[in-house]
């Protein structure tokens, strides 16, 4: 006979008993934890979203565990530094205080050009940029007005086109008194482009962008806008952009002042203004 089988498991004394197994305190699975974020610097003019209560404002000041935010109709709100706190272009960044120290002096001016400190303005050429609008002006001397007063270029507003050739012919360019002349929504088949058309002269330079007035040229994103709203022909473009995006439709005029209040250089506008713009300045300035 076989002698029987013993089912006793061999004796586990000396072996090293199964590791404990420790659990983090964080049990987030890895895939749901949030990824690092920019820290940005909350500097003044810096347009932020806060996400909770969906408050858009370019910062005006920031102090120790604050941030305070100027909406586009002047109201502001204060939040707290926190992290992943706010909104950049659609991303979600957290502000930190800028670095303490006295004003750095820019290098660059707003159109993007080198700054020059201590340049006096230059006595002004016989040439001259025209444009459509006081609202057109404001807007090429907020960006453009350090290189104008340099190159000795002044900007003049027009009330409308109807009358630029009668206009062109008083001014009467010649090679020491170039004109440039700045059109809203010249394009190919409009009343703007035909009057465009009719003004003659190898001294006389007509450009224009796309858009119906210079505010669509502010990029949206500046604004806090996710895009400037269509409005129906025959309805006063302002008055419609207005209440299209609940903003005081009876001052257009103060609006036209918030939005300008956001154009701090050349990165807040469109580049279909920019190059026209920077291609008037040259034409004015070329050498004879």
């Amino acid at each position: 006979m076989r002698p029987p089988v013993s089912r006793q498991r061999p004796s586990d004394e000396g072996r090293p008993g199964p590791r404990p197994r420790v659990y983090s305190a964080d049990l987030t699975p890895p895939w749901k934890k949030p990824g690092p974020v920019p820290e940005v610097a909350a500097e003044p003019g810096l347009v932020v979203e806060e996400p909770g209560t969906g408050f858009c404002g370019a910062v005006i000041r920031c102090e120790a565990g604050t941030v305070t935010l100027e909406d586009r109709f002047g109201k502001h709100r204060v939040f707290p530094l926190e992290p992943r706190g706010f909104l950049l272009e659609g991303r979600v960044v957290t502000l930190v205080r800028p670095p303490s120290g006295g004003p750095v002096r820019p290098t660059r001016t707003a159109s993007g050009s080198v700054a020059v400190p201590g340049a006096r303005a230059r006595v002004a050429r016989a040439g001259r940029i025209y444009v459509e609008g006081r609202h057109d002006a404001e807007l090429v001397e907020k960006v453009w007005g350090d290189d104008l007063r340099i190159e000795g270029v002044v900007v003049e507003y027009l009330e409308g086109v109807d009358d630029l050739p009668a206009i062109v012919a008083s001014f009467a360019p010649g090679p020491d008194a170039r004109l440039g002349v700045l059109v809203d929504h010249l394009v190919p088949g409009t009343k703007e482009w035909r009057i465009a058309q009719s003004v003659p002269g190898e001294h006389t330079l007509v450009v224009g962008h796309p858009y119906i007035d210079v505010w669509q040229a502010v990029k949206p994103s500046s604004l806090g806008i996710p895009a400037w709203p269509t409005v129906p022909k025959g309805q006063d473009w302002k008055t419609g952009v207005c209440r299209a995006l609940g903003w005081p439709a009876e001052n257009t005029g103060a609006v036209w002042q918030a939005i300008l209040r956001r154009v701090n250089s050349y990165k807040d506008l469109e580049p279909e203004l920019l190059g026209r713009v920077e291609e008037l300045i040259d034409f004015v300035t070329a050498p004879q």
